[in-house]
């Protein structure tokens, strides 16, 4: 079951990254009177994001060595 807290928060954070809105301003946007709990939801989804991206990292690195091995074997 998803809540409508959990759409709203990822929405609202991931508006923030990618529209350099100010941290202050999402605060305030989704009603918080402190910013340190705005920055608990910040921290989350910077944490997924850079898991997210060292996965990819790692499979277009195993692809690579993938390929440099099929290449190695079809020179002879």
């Amino acid at each position: 079951m998803v809540y409508i807290n959990v759409v709203r928060y990822t929405f609202i954070m991931i508006f923030m990254q990618f529209n350099s809105v100010p941290i202050e301003t999402v605060s305030k946007l989704l009603g918080h009177t402190k910013l340190s709990t705005t920055q608990i939801y910040a921290r989350v989804i910077e944490t997924k994001i850079s898991e997210d991206i060292q996965n990819l990292l790692n499979r277009f690195e195993s692809k690579e060595q993938l390929e440099g091995k099929q290449t190695q074997t079809n020179i002879f």
